[in-house]
């Protein structure tokens, strides 16, 4: 069962949006403008079984779920329901043990472990709890970081780490280390870190849960800018009710499936 939220709308992009969408080549910003109710993450009957020993342990049970290109959804429910292996699968960390999983078009349980890696490169931009900052990086180096194994030379890749600095707020903090930002500035770093390829999709697990509630509405904002301005799609974990009334709509996972 889905809800949706009271939370007004507008799709008019601000000016820091209409700067980063001049400063970015064409091909970097060509997922600015989704279809408007395209599938891109379509589950069908999917079922993850892991293994104790010999004994399985089903953590999705016949799961089926669509989302919009475009759409901000949160999703809630008790430890261990299976949220992040939802994740995973929708990222391409995992695959299902039956069932389908198409994400932006591709079959990941057909894919082989290159063709993930590809796809994860091309389409996934993710955020953590966890901000794995490298600590002997500057901001820019390790929004950088992601841009290494590509064939973009030093001043793109450095031109594009700052224009995602740019888009969240941290264009006075390029050259800062981990060390001297807060922690709300740190998961801003994470964030600028998963959209510098200009990813299809961004996963996010608990993304403000070691964070302040000032800090947490921060980066929540930041998110529904992302959302609203660049048009990302967004699939957020979370256990925060304030967070999910963020998104358009809220489901409740319990014991691998979908309430």
């Amino acid at each position: 069962m889905s809800t949706e939220s009271t939370n007004e709308r507008t799709s008019k992009p601000n000016a820091e949006a209409k700067a980063m969408q001049s400063d970015v080549p064409e091909q970097y910003r060509k997922n600015a403008t989704p279809e408007r109710g395209k599938a891109i993450i379509e589950l069908s009957g999917v079922t993850k079984t892991f293994f104790r020993g010999k004994e399985p342990l089903t953590v999705l049970d016949g799961l089926s779920l669509s989302i919009e290109e475009g759409g901000f959804e949160a999703l809630m429910g008790p430890s261990g329901s299976g949220k992040s292996t939802l994740l995973n699968l929708i990222a391409g960390l995992d695959r299902p043990t039956s069932g389908k999983a198409i994400i932006a078009g591709n079959d990941i349980g057909a894919m082989s472990d290159g063709e993930l890696a590809k796809f994860r490169a091309r389409h996934i931009g993710f955020i953590f709890q966890s901000y794995n900052l490298m600590p002997v990086l500057t901001a820019r180096e390790n929004v950088e970081l992601p841009l290494l194994l590509t064939k973009l030379s030093s001043t793109e890749r450095r031109k594009r780490a700052e224009t995602a600095l740019r888009v969240t707020g941290l264009e006075n903090r390029m050259d800062h280390y981990p060390r001297q930002l807060s922690g709300g500035q740190e998961q801003r770093v994470a964030i600028a870190r998963a959209i510098v390829h200009d990813p299809t999709i961004l996963v996010c697990d608990e993304p403000t849960g070691d964070l302040d509630r000032k800090s947490a509405d921060d980066i929540l904002e930041l998110l529904t800018k992302l959302n609203v301005d660049f048009k990302k799609t967004i699939l957020m974990v979370t256990h925060d009710p304030a967070a999910a009334d963020r998104a358009t709509i809220t489901r409740h996972l319990n014991k691998g499936r979908l309430e």
